[in-house]
């Protein structure tokens, strides 16, 4: 995996999922928890942990948090809503989730007001502990990577955070029609991002992960990336060179139109090569010619063709797919182009198997 990473080929093709999800865990495979699952299909180990932080009291007495659980709503999802108290005024949100996974239903920032409590008083680490990380370092010896977050409020890089926090749609119009409001408010969040990365030095982690599905070409044009994603993430991404991180720029969505953007905002691995079937834009083949050369690959298997609705066959079918599409050019780790949910166990096998048999 550390040789995909630095776009070498190694001896076979390594393979990993996007994260396991507790659902897939609890219905599948009997409740055993991820080093358990990826010892029982024999897969290449990818563990997602970030560094622990701690505050000063006085932030968090600026920020008071009080949740209250709303019950369960007619289609069986358990409710919530969350006041946060400020100095200087209050903020709401809200949101549900089942046994599969939560979402957002009420936006924490619905103007430029809120968001200059949220600016002002949203607390910011004042120191890091690495312990988490070098515990499953110590654990996982060789046997793979460790993967961290960025400290974001919402995921991976300034432009994907705010729609977390504002709604994609209403970032998007808000770009349009007040553009230099959308860069105070980007800057806003890249530079708590860049307090908190200045205490990474040292980080036993190997790839930290950044972007997220609102900068990929379904979402938003190149031109809009290029104005209110790309110089953003170039600051992001450069602090973490800095202190000794691969990047991985995840787009979970179209693609094909940002490769070059993706170089140029100085990431060393593209995820997740959604592809068609998934919605995605993919053309992996094409992809790796183009830029596999200057970046990595992880992800572009089919999850609902190989996994939720696959047979073992089908997955091994498109394992080779993906081996041979870019088996010339880019440093690549064979991955389900996002989450999974449900699917027969053996197609995860064949999955895992069939990566085995892929011989550089």
């Amino acid at each position: 995996m550390m040789t995909a990473l630095g776009n070498g080929r190694p001896d076979r093709l390594p393979c990993q999922v996007h994260g396991w999800m507790h659902y897939y865990l609890r219905t599948y495979l009997g409740g055993m928890d991820e080093w358990q699952a990826y010892a029982k299909f024999g897969m290449d180990v990818a563990i997602y942990v970030s560094p622990r932080y701690t505050y000063r009291d006085a932030d968090l007495t600026k920020w008071e948090q009080t949740h209250i659980d709303l019950g369960v709503d007619s289609n069986g999802n358990r409710c919530w809503a969350e006041t946060i108290r400020t100095p200087k005024g209050d903020l709401h949100h809200k949101g549900a989730w089942n046994e599969i996974t939560g979402w957002t239903t009420e936006y924490l920032i619905k103007d430029l007001a809120d968001f200059e409590l949220w600016n002002e008083f949203f607390p910011v680490p004042t120191g890091i502990d690495f312990a988490p990380i070098q515990e499953v370092k110590d654990r996982l010896g060789d046997k793979g990577i460790i993967r961290s977050h960025p400290f974001s409020p919402g995921q991976g890089s300034p432009w994907q955070s705010f729609c977390t926090l504002f709604g994609t749609e209403q970032a998007i119009m808000l770009g349009l029609d007040e553009p230099a409001t959308l860069h105070h408010i980007l800057d806003g969040i890249v530079r708590k991002t860049l307090r908190v990365t200045e205490m990474w030095e040292g980080i036993p982690s190997d790839i930290v992960e950044v972007g997220g599905g609102a900068g990929c070409s379904t979402v938003i044009s190149p031109d809009f990336y290029r104005e209110f994603g790309l110089p953003y993430d170039q600051r992001q991404n450069g602090l973490l060179h800095a202190v000794g991180l691969k990047v991985v720029n995840h787009f979970c969505g179209g693609l094909m139109p940002m490769l070059e953007l993706v170089i140029e905002s100085g990431a060393d691995g593209l995820e997740t090569m959604t592809p068609p079937g998934m919605g995605g834009d993919c053309d992996f083949r094409e992809a790796s010619r183009r830029v596999g050369e200057k970046l990595f690959f992880i992800g572009g298997f089919d999850q609902q063709a190989g996994f939720e609705r696959g047979t073992p066959e089908k997955a091994r079918e498109l394992v080779f797919q993906c081996f041979e599409a870019t088996k010339d050019h880019a440093g690549y780790i064979c991955c389900p182009s996002d989450h999974f949910f449900h699917g027969d166990p053996a197609c995860l096998q064949a999955f895992a198997d069939a990566a085995k048999e892929c011989v550089y």
